[in-house]
């Protein structure tokens, strides 16, 4: 089931990068890349970092609110305390990531590999995390948590997890 949907994943991030207009294809960059960069505190807010590399960096108290980070990798990140609220974070890598204390309330997680990240007094009223890959566990202590509907896809956050 999670090597469907890393497939799925990858399949997905290379139609999305694929469906660029010909005139965005000329004048395409690289991704922005920040691994291993210590970015307390800055603030990314409503910036566009679609497919951007954070993996491996120093995210504490960073402000992403309202962010355009599809397809983003910050995995294996320190994310504590940042402010994630509303981005959207559909395709991203947040796997092995420390996201203590971060606000993902009202975030769009959906198809996001969140495998092995910690999610301790983390807010998550109306994040979608649908088809996102969790663990058993990780479900289980989010499911505690979960309230709320996303703003934007209109699914509610305990019905994205699947709990019961």
């Amino acid at each position: 089931m999670i090597f469907r949907q890393l497939v799925t994943f990858l399949l997905a991030l290379t139609l999305y990068f694929s469906a660029l207009p010909a005139q965005a294809a000329t004048k395409y960059a690289p991704p922005l890349s920040f691994s291993n960069a210590q970015l307390f505190g800055r603030d990314f807010s409503g910036q566009t970092l679609s497919a951007a590399e954070f993996s491996n960096a120093n995210l504490n108290q960073t402000n992403f609110a309202n962010a355009d980070l599809r397809g983003a990798v910050m995995s294996a990140s320190v994310i504590t305390k940042a402010n994630l609220h509303a981005a959207d974070l559909t395709y991203a890598m947040l796997d092995q990531a420390n996201l203590t204390d971060a606000d993902l309330s009202d975030a769009v997680l959906v198809e996001s590999i969140l495998l092995g990240s910690t999610f301790q007094n983390t807010n998550i009223a109306g994040a979608d995390f649908t088809d996102a890959l969790l663990d058993g566990g990780q479900i289980r202590e989010l499911c505690q948590v979960a309230t709320g509907v996303n703003s934007q896809t209109g699914v509610s956050t305990r019905e994205s997890l699947g709990c019961r």
